[in-house]
């Protein structure tokens, strides 16, 4: 099926030529009778395969999160593979690409995972079952292949399943606005994000191309003004007070403020500036900002505002935007507490679901956990083991019917001394908009 460029795709980087899958060693965590592959797939793109002894004959492409914006290295899919063991521990085969370049791209990265999965038919024989999952960012990139590799319409598909995990769903423009609020409300309180001395630019840029400021400058800028990487008890009662501004503002967790920053500078800076032609798909006008007490109507009218570009957020939408349009039944697994993707992100994909008539072919389960990059073990298996039971008996899962059956693999997959399912069949989330203000 050919696939249309968007504005955010480039022309792919002088490639590596074709190679392997040669036999690697398996990383570490991966059960050592397994039998482990390398290759190049000839589009600027290196992979890992790991296939276990005892292989069910059914495969799991994964799309990792991100994105990078450095150069594809080999290593961030080793790292993905020894990440995601469990799922080689659990009898499924696993590949992952590290997609072709560097920096955002939803469409390009699910075409990389459409031709590793090419590789892998070609080398091992076509699985008797296919699965997409994908990871955060990533989970963006399964549900767009499941879109251009798997459509409504009864066409036939090298897939036959998706799952979602943490993932940054929803498309660009729904997922990183708050990033250009965090961006804003900071240069209020913060002024140092660019410094009074140094150029000023758009904030909705990331930082000019020739800047040479690095995440650790940035960090430490963040600690000067708010605190943030000392204990709470060294931090004064200015820094405090700005931290807590930007926080009721942003609503998201001190944890993960200056990760949210870096994104919201470097992956801006490649997003609008290399991808969309230095345009803006980002807007913020008329956002009303929560405040402490006392503050809102100071911050509300000194914070930048910015329009956003309309071609930008096409071409954005264009790009990473799901449709809906998939007949794959599809698990999506996300933390209650996710500080990086929103688990209120659930509810967009959804909406976008139902309005184009495959929420029916949709589960949704949540965990009542923190971390946003990895779940519990044995969380995962029980979604492929559920996902592929409805695949091949038709047997639909419920979120009270994947808590059970994550309880029945607490023994065989779970951390010693430590529960290892945190399910919650009954709960549900709060729209989008109740986490970032509607513009």
């Amino acid at each position: 099926m050919a696939v249309a460029r968007t504005a955010v795709d480039d022309a792919a980087p002088r490639a590596a030529a074709r190679s392997g899958p040669t036999a690697s060693a398996c990383p570490a965590a991966v059960p050592q009778d397994a039998q482990c592959y390398t290759g190049a797939d000839g589009a600027g793109a290196f992979y890992w395969i790991a296939i276990p002894k005892d292989w069910n004959r059914v495969l799991v492409m994964h799309a990792h999160g991100g994105p990078e914006t450095g150069p594809p290295k080999l290593e961030r899919s080793q790292e993905d593979l020894s990440r995601w063991a469990i799922t080689v521990r659990a009898g499924y085969a696993w590949a992952g690409s590290t997609y072709r370049r560097g920096g955002y791209g939803v469409t390009m990265a699910a075409e990389d995972t459409e031709r590793l999965r090419r590789i892998f038919a070609a080398r091992f024989g076509q699985p008797r079952l296919t699965l997409l999952h994908g990871q955060s960012y990533g989970g963006g990139v399964a549900a767009k292949a499941a879109e251009l590799y798997a459509p409504t319409g009864g066409l036939q598909s090298p897939y036959d399943g998706l799952v979602l995990t943490s993932g940054v769903l929803g498309g660009g423009n729904t997922a990183y606005d708050f990033r250009l609020d965090l961006r804003a409300v900071y240069q209020y309180v913060c002024r140092n994000h660019p410094a009074p001395v140094e150029p000023q630019y758009p904030l909705w840029q990331g930082l000019p191309m020739d800047s040479t400021l690095t995440r650790q400058d940035l960090a430490a800028r963040v600690r000067d003004c708010t605190g943030v990487g000392l204990p709470a008890a060294q931090r004064t009662p200015e820094q405090a007070a700005r931290l807590k501004t930007i926080l009721t503002a942003v609503k998201i967790p001190e944890r993960t403020l200056v990760a949210h920053l870096n994104w919201a500078t470097w992956l801006f800076q490649d997003l609008t500036q290399k991808r969309l032609d230095g345009r803006n798909p980002f807007g913020n006008v008329g956002v009303r900002y929560d405040a402490p007490a006392g503050e809102a109507e100071a911050l509300n009218a000194g914070v930048v505002r910015y329009a956003a570009d309309p071609q930008a957020q096409g071409a954005l939408a264009a790009d990473s935007l799901p449709t809906g349009r998939t007949a794959l039944p599809t698990v999506t697994l996300h933390a209650i507490h996710d500080p990086t993707a929103f688990v209120e992100l659930e509810d967009a994909y959804r909406r976008i679901r139902t309005a184009a008539g495959t929420d029916g072919h949709l589960v949704q389960a949540f965990a009542d956990e923190r971390e946003h990059s990895y779940l519990s073990d044995p969380e995962y298996p029980a979604v492929f083991d559920a996902l592929v039971a409805w695949i091949d008996r038709g047997d639909k899962p419920t979120p009270a019917s994947l808590a059970d059956a994550c309880r029945g693999l607490e023994t065989r997959y779970g951390t010693a001394g430590k529960p290892g399912c945190h399910l919650q069949p009954d709960w549900r989330p709060q729209p989008i908009e109740t986490r970032v203000p509607p513009r």
